[in-house]
């Protein structure tokens, strides 16, 4: 692989031990598969072991979060030894350093203490547990990066969770790739144009939102703007796409070959939306068959929405959604 491809590779946070690192208190790992060897070939892991890197030894005695699940204490099971100053310590310098790294995403490893993402167990008094605790780091992580997108990998075999994620971590890509261009309202216009269609399968209230937000560009700061901006791509990718919204994205794109289609190549598509509407197809189905349109009749507009191509298709993620 040569360097420029490297360098277009997005930056992802993770847990060292679903890289294969052994680093779990027992001086195992708990490598993912998808992660090495699928999701790995596009992407740049940052790997981080909140144990290991605050000081603690390989192997070590087990550790639990107890008390307020809202504030709790990270605490070793056998010798009852309070860890939480020291991992708080740790977490809050670890995170001002990957600011650095340009994070596009962090996986977290599901049940940990430091690093699970949500629904870790704290124990009570009683030794009762409940499944309403945040890993200490990963808490700190949400908290430092409000507007990066995180997920667990337990959460990534859900196929829907899985395109989701990852679309928004290309997403984010793309729009640091804009922000290096600079803040110019004309990369704004540029970047929002292309991905107005990705936006409406997510949010009709945000597709417009964001529109109007762009309009009005030259009235704000660019920093403003830019921070406005950003903020509402976010939230929109995070709100997950369904069938009704992706069929209603599909329908607006057959719009824009009203002249081309013949009456069979209309009733084709309509076939093929109604299939995927059952369920009886993914969505990569229809998506392929507009993507032959586009190119038939060389649709300029459709050729550069993002919306067909938002990850590699390699990944094949719109073959199980």
């Amino acid at each position: 692989m040569d360097n420029n491809m490297q360098e277009d590779k997005i930056r992802l946070g993770v847990s060292a031990c679903l890289l294969g690192e052994k680093v779990r208190y027992d001086g195992g790992h708990k490598q993912d598969r998808y992660l090495t060897d699928t999701l790995g070939q596009y992407v740049e892991y940052v790997p981080v072991c909140p144990e290991v890197e605050c000081g603690l030894g390989i192997p070590r005695e087990a550790m639990r979060l107890t008390g307020d699940p809202a504030l709790p204490r990270l605490v070793t099971v056998r010798s009852g030894i309070d860890l939480t100053d020291r991992m708080m310590s740790w977490a809050r310098e670890r995170v001002r350093s990957l600011e650095t790294e340009g994070l596009c995403g962090f996986i977290f490893k599901k049940d940990s203490p430091s690093s699970g993402m949500e629904r870790v167990k704290v124990y009570d008094d009683n030794r009762i547990p409940d499944k309403k605790g945040v890993g200490l780091f990963a808490r700190a992580f949400m908290d430092h990066f409000p507007l990066v997108p995180v997920e667990e990998e337990g959460r990534l075999h859900d196929p829907k969770l899985r395109e989701n994620f990852i679309e928004q971590i290309f997403a984010l890509k793309r729009w640091r790739e804009t922000l290096a261009a600079g803040k110019t309202v004309g990369n704004l216009v540029a970047f929002h144009t292309r991905n107005k269609l990705l936006l409406l399968s997510h949010s009709q209230k945000h597709y417009r939102a964001l529109g109007k937000l762009t309009a009005e560009g030259k009235r704000l700061p660019p920093e403003e703007l830019f921070a406005s901006y950003e903020a509402g791509l976010v939230e929109a990718l995070r709100l997950k796409t369904t069938p009704k919204k992706q069929i209603n994205v599909l329908q607006h794109m057959m719009g824009y070959f009203k002249d081309d289609l013949s009456a069979d190549e209309k009733q084709e598509i309509l076939e093929v939306l109604d299939q995927y509407r059952n369920d009886y197809v993914p969505l990569i189905v229809p998506v392929t068959l507009l993507n032959h349109y586009v190119r038939k009749y060389d649709q300029a507009y459709l050729k550069n929405q993002t919306y067909l191509r938002p990850h590699p298709v390699e990944l094949k993620l719109r073959n199980h959604v």
